[in-house]
């Protein structure tokens, strides 16, 4: 296979050429995280002799191997030393073009840019954009809070490490044929919730232009109950809170066994222990109260939700939640004149729990970021329908199924006994198309369909299906118990 070479800050890389793309992967962004630089910030790398063979990908953060090989996360090279990225050019690149930077989901405890479902060669081969993928630090490597014990210590690792590779490609992408002025940042699921907190974060100012948000807005865990989940990892260790220093003593596994025993003790709830958490130094507020104050004016952005996200999640095997929290719940959120109206549509099945993490982990913080932003930029909002019906694994428009279409990887269907035909093709180009207008002029495009710019006024919301529409407020009667109005939409 033809290779190729291009020299950034740090050296001589060697990709390789093929399938319409030069492809660089594994490309070491910070210096690894280990030794006396575990539990700490990324540090940048520095310039090394020779040519760096960049024809492979690098090893994936540390994760439950279980779950990665349920989402097709590659698990043969997992490792604390995991800060790689890759970059997908077109072939034949004659001008600056702009560049999407991918930010994998996973509950912020699996996943990464290696999958071979975010392989970009697709987007990069259509000839008008660069596409990054990468890896960042996962659960309690990249989200232990120990600044909420000691000063020493920093929050929010892994959205530091984002944030390094996106100074990373500022810096180099041009020698690639990207242009530094025209990044958007785009994410699914967790790596959504991270571009919602990268809109927000002092150390990622002026790193993006544009961003896309699939399926997931702003999202924190408190800073009281992020040291809590940091003080037993500490106990299962044996580690008291003034010998922080013996982290440092305990070989990689027995850190994440003690994690996922943590990880155990709150799956109940429901919570994601090792997330992101509003820290002064890092994350000074939460992102959808900072973006509500114009922390990301003048930054437009894309965003939707799946019609069945939450079933993703569920199965008929999953122990239902008690009828009494669901009621709790919903009143805390919406207050109890609007949980009485409301608990109609969530029965006390699988499907009504679905329901309810749908709208209430997904669409409804979705709801109050695009209210948030359309004061300072444009706006674009979707919902994806798209399903078959009576199918097994797609049989609902469930959390990620949009995913395959936009980076038009559709060998994913083959995989679940799908056959991609016209229609499949054609929504996959449509969205692939709006993605990339968007990163271009900062606009989507969507053929034969007017998609108008989000406002609380009108509320209009693509709906992307075997046709594709744009509606005025969907499901408009639940969205008026769930959020009453853009005053509501900020609190």
């Amino acid at each position: 296979m033809a290779t190729v070479r291009v020299e950034v800050e740090q050296g001589l890389l060697e990709g390789i050429i093929g399938n319409g793309v030069k492809v660089w992967k594994g490309i070491p962004y910070a210096r690894k995280p280990i030794g006396a630089l575990r539990f700490h910030p990324p540090v940048p790398m520095e310039k090394s002799a020779g040519i760096y063979h960049a024809d492979a990908f690098g090893p994936v953060s540390i994760q439950n191997r279980e779950i990665a090989e349920r989402l097709g996360t590659p698990t043969k090279n997992m490792s604390e030393d995991c800060l790689y990225l890759n970059v997908w050019a077109p072939e034949k690149t004659e001008k600056k073009l702009p560049v999407m930077v991918w930010i994998h989901g996973g509950a912020f405890r699996s996943g990464s840019g290696s999958t071979p479902l975010y392989d970009g060669t697709k987007l990069a081969a259509s000839g008008e954009v660069i596409v990054v993928t990468l890896n960042y630090r996962l659960g309690v490597f990249g989200f232990l809070h120990l600044a909420g014990i000691s000063k020493e210590y920093t929050a929010n690792l892994g959205l530091l490490d984002q944030i390094a590779a996106l100074k990373w490609v500022q810096e180099n992408i041009a020698v690639f044929g990207g242009d530094p002025n025209q990044m958007t940042i785009f994410g699914e699921s967790a790596g959504s919730m991270s571009v919602a907190a990268l809109l927000t974060m002092p150390a990622a100012k002026g790193l993006f232009q544009k961003a896309i948000l699939q399926s997931g807005a702003s999202q924190t865990i408190p800073h009281k109950k992020a040291t809590e989940i940091a003080e037993a990892v500490l106990l299962e260790l044996g580690i008291k809170e003034n010998e922080l220093g013996k982290l440092n003593s305990f070989t990689a596994d027995e850190i994440v066994q003690a994690s996922e025993k943590v990880t155990l003790q709150y799956a109940a709830s429901g919570a994601m222990p090792f997330q992101p958490t509003v820290d002064e130094r890092t994350l000074p507020f939460q992102p959808i109260d900072a973006i509500a104050n114009g922390a990301a004016k003048g930054i437009p952005i894309i965003i939707g939700t799946n019609h069945d996200e939450g079933h993703f999640f569920y199965n008929e095997q999953t122990p239902l939640t008690p009828e009494k929290v669901i009621a709790a719940s919903l009143v805390k959120r919406v207050g109890e004149e609007n949980a009485n109206q409301l608990a109609s549509y969530y029965p006390k099945t699988m499907d009504g729990q679905a329901q309810y993490m749908t709208d209430f982990v997904f669409w409804r913080p979705s709801l109050q970021l695009a209210a948030a932003q359309s004061t300072y930029a444009p706006v674009w909002m979707y919902r994806f329908d798209w399903h078959i019906q009576g199918h097994p694994m797609a049989g609902k428009a469930m959390h990620a199924l949009e995913i395959p279409f936009v980076f038009n990887n559709l060998s994913y269907f083959e995989k679940i006994n799908v056959q991609v035909n016209n229609e499949i093709k054609s929504l996959a180009d449509t969205m692939q198309k709006a993605w990339i207008t968007f990163a271009k002029t900062g606009q989507p495009n969507i053929q034969h369909v007017d998609w108008h710019a989000y406002s609380v006024y009108k509320r209009s919301t693509l709906i992307v299906n075997s046709t594709i529409s744009l509606v005025p407020d969907p499901n408009s009667e639940k969205r008026k118990l769930i959020i009453e109005d853009h005053h509501q939409e900020r609190k």
